[in-house]
């Protein structure tokens, strides 16, 4: 097996008992990519030398035997999240050419272990989108099927590991954005709960509802990841230490789990070849030995119209600081307003322009308390019907993604059908609670995805049922590419 193929845990145990270096693995993943990447247009930024740097430091690491997980594995990271030195753009025309001064927590955590980082992956301008074909700079395409979509808003990281460029990637998740193209690229997708990995330095969308999370081809190695991420900062004052026992987390258990299933995420909004996935797989998990039944939330099927509230307000909020003044592009004109008016006009996109408008109208003086304030109210039921299922339930189970990957510009003339693409995935963001996509089998060679929900700060819980489910759901590498 080509060493691009490999999943990272394998990766590690070959690289400690020195059967490959680290330049041989970073070269055959580099040599994937001039393969493939020009069709798959993953990447915005690739980091050739620096991760040749990269390589050198880890290779003197591992021979002094002080390596730990990711140390020399190659890496990618969505470009919305902050590296220092290097152009980070979050696929935006008005961050085109922005080069920051600091570095986001994530990557400074992660540098401690010594990865290699290959590059900034692709995107929907500033996070906004379900299908990366909101870039302002290329689509992204799915490695299964290049004429359809990888999902978003992560769709570069999605793309990147199912494609055999990366084994671990980085995105940021606000209603679906990492679980979603994980769904559609057939890799394993995590949300952590909100507040286990710092938000400083990932450039703000939605920010009562943003969260990092990782990528990668098996539950082990985004269990690695995670936890090479999480914890507080003080940079960050929405993160917390809360416990975590990795012990538990690290072994599969699903005989004697009680597995709750929301019949309203299992409903008419789903497709028949995702609902014959699902329900293959609770008939597997039923007969390994887990309790499963389905509940009510009649409140979740409000998820949706709650969230495209909330997230355009808080956007139009985050987004004021792009004015030509303080980052990126500033168009010339004779006032600073008409230059305002002409950076922002020029810089941002139409998803983008179409979200700030409104959120500005929701929070505006007369509809405040008629949208946003109802919205807040609907997010707190949302949030009490979830934690008092998880009074029950270990974990709940629903589809992640509706349908499997659509066809590029399918639903671009139809913002609610590109929207419902969350549509599952929504509550667990609404709640903060952690959330994760396995691959459970193909609809017509398109992956199909599976997702699992657990209580805040209940990782470990979650992270047991998905080991003990992958071991019995179909087995997936990487896409032919």
């Amino acid at each position: 097996m080509s060493l691009f193929a490999l999943s990272a845990s394998e990766m590690r145990a070959r690289l400690d008992a020195k059967e490959i270096s680290v330049r041989e693995l970073l070269e055959s993943h580099l040599e994937r990519i001039g393969s493939c990447e020009s069709k798959i247009n993953a990447f915005l930024t690739l980091t050739t030398e620096i991760a040749y740097k990269n390589a050198g430091e880890a290779q003197e690491k591992i021979n002094r035997g002080e390596s730990d997980f990711l140390t020399g594995i190659p890496i990618a990271i969505k470009d919305n999240i902050v590296t220092k030195g290097i152009r980070t753009t979050c696929a935006s025309k008005i961050l085109e050419n922005w080069i920051p001064p600091f570095e986001s927590t994530l990557v400074e955590k992660l540098k401690r272990s010594n990865p290699v980082l290959v590059g900034k992956t692709n995107m929907d301008e500033f996070a906004m989108g379900s299908s990366t074909e909101f870039s302002g700079f290329k689509i992204t395409r799915n490695p299964w099927d290049l004429e359809r979509v990888p999902g978003g808003s992560s769709g570069g990281s999605a793309a990147a590991v199912s494609a055999g460029f990366v084994p671990i990637a980085f995105g940021s998740d606000t209603g679906g954005s990492v679980r979603q193209p994980a769904s559609l690229c057939g890799v394993v997708g995590l949300k952590p709960t909100y507040g286990r990995i710092s938000r400083y330095g990932l450039v703000a969308f939605s920010s009562s509802l943003d969260q990092i999370g990782p990528f990668g081809r098996t539950v082990e190695d985004v269990i690695f990841a995670f936890e090479a991420a999480m914890g507080r900062d003080v940079r960050d004052s929405t993160t917390v230490d809360a416990p975590y026992n990795a012990q538990v987390a690290r072994t599969p258990q699903i005989k004697g789990r009680k597995i709750g299933v929301p019949k309203e995420l299992v409903s008419e909004e789903v497709s028949p070849e995702v609902l014959k996935v699902i329900k293959e797989t609770i008939e597997l998990i039923t007969k390994e030995g887990a309790e499963v039944e389905e509940i009510s939330l009649p409140m979740i099927s409000q998820g949706v119209s709650t969230y495209y509230i909330i997230a355009p307000a808080e956007a139009s909020s985050n987004l004021a600081r792009y004015d030509g003044v303080r980052y990126g592009l500033r168009v010339p004109a004779t006032t600073a307003v008409e230059m305002m008016k002409l950076t922002r006009s020029e810089g941002f996109g139409k998803e983008v322009k179409e979200r700030i408008m409104i959120g500005t109208y929701v929070l505006s003086a007369g509809y405040y308390e008629a949208f946003y304030a109802k919205a807040h109210k609907a997010r707190t039921v949302i949030k009490q019907q979830l934690r008092e299922a998880f009074r029950t339930y270990d974990v709940l189970l629903a589809p992640t993604s509706p349908i499997p990957a659509f066809r590029i510009g399918e639903r671009i003339a139809d913002p609610l059908a590109m929207k419902l693409a969350d549509y599952c995935t929504i509550p667990a963001n609404i709640g903060g609670f952690p959330a994760i996509n396995l691959f459970a089998g193909f609809s017509d060679g398109l992956p199909v995805g599976v997702q699992l929900i657990a209580d805040t700060f209940d990782e470990e819980t979650l992270f047991s049922i998905a080991l003990g489910m992958e071991s019995i759901l179909p087995k997936v590498r990487i896409a032919p590419c």
